[in-house]
Formats: structure tokens, C-alpha cells, sequence
């Protein structure tokens, strides 16, 4: 798997994002039983940053903790028979790797939600790269159902990772 990190606000939270991120990837894919090698990329930014974001990419005038944006299309989570049907359309050409999209995570987010919630940076920076990796397989959480379904699967990585609250 290939993630590349662009860190774009220095803010320190005492973790190791990179590693991190990649362990928490990893993860998600395994359980989701992803088929292919992957590419994601990741930009670490601010309040300011990933509010532009949400305002120019989801007509939202306010910060939020996490943006992604899929590649791949699915008839259903994790459902990789797309991709392969399109293999021209998400796959890195240089490298073969599956390019699954975009994940943005505001960084001064992390550190606000993990006192609020009231559990370590770690966890929080790990919940919100899981559940952006789950949005870049197909997941949402638009109806009470697919909420239940998303936690779930958030819930095992974190477990799996002993990155629980």
C-alpha cells in the first residue's frame, strides 16, 4: 500500500500520523478483504484548511474533522467488481496500485475532539482515518442503518489495532 502524506499545518500531536495512518489503512483493507494493492493520499491541515475545503467541495461554511473524497465507485461497501471492471479508470498505471481517493484530517479537530470525547490524540487521529478509509471502500452513514453498519466496522479495526476509547 502506498499513502502519500502531505502535511500542510505543523501543529504536534505526540503521534506518529504516518505510521498511524498506514497501520490503521492497512487494517481497514485486510478486513474488508481489499483484493488489490493500494494508493491513498492523505493531507494533514487545519481548521482553516479543511474549512475552504468543505466550503468549495461540500457548499459547508465550517470546519469539520475529516473530508474524503472516493475514487471508486461500488454497488455496495467493499464491493470491488467495479474496479476491476475499470481497471484503466482507478488504477495507478506506474505503479498497478488501486487508487481508492483523497482523505483530508484536520489536525486541530483531532486535539479538540480527543478532549471532548475524552480519550487520547492517537485514538482520535485512528476513528477518523478508519472511518475515511471505510467512505473510500463505499460506506456511508446516511440512514440509521448504514450508520450502524459503518460503526460496527470502525469499531473492529480500532479493536483489532487495540485503539479503542
Amino acid at each position: 500500500m502506498t499513502l502519500n502524506i502531505e502535511r500542510e499545518y505543523d501543529l504536534e500531536l505526540g503521534i506518529d500520523c504516518e505510521k498511524t495512518a498506514k497501520q490503521v489503512a492497512v487494517q481497514v483493507l485486510k478486513e474488508e478483504g481489499c483484493p488489490f494493492e493500494t494508493e491513498i493520499s492523505l493531507l494533514l491541515t487545519s481548521n482553516e484548511g479543511i474549512h475552504r475545503l468543505n466550503l468549495a467541495y461540500r457548499d459547508m461554511d465550517s470546519p469539520t474533522d475529516v473530508l474524503s473524497f472516493p475514487q471508486v465507485e461500488y454497488r455496495a461497501p467493499s464491493d470491488f467488481s467495479w474496479a476491476e471492471e475499470h481497471r484503466m479508470e482507478c488504477f495507478n498505471p506506474d505503479s498497478g496500485e488501486l487508487f481508492l481517493g483523497d482523505i483530508i484530517i484536520s489536525l486541530d479537530k483531532v486535539a479538540e475532539q480527543a478532549d471532548q470525547y475524552g480519550h487520547g490524540r492517537l485514538r482520535e487521529f485512528a476513528f477518523l482515518v478508519a472511518h475515511s478509509m471505510l467512505h473510500l471502500l463505499g460506506y456511508d452513514h446516511m440512514t440509521e442503518e448504514e450508520a450502524a453498519d459503518m460503526e460496527a466496522q470502525q469499531s473492529a479495526v480500532l479493536h483489532h489495532l487495540n485503539m479503542e476509547r
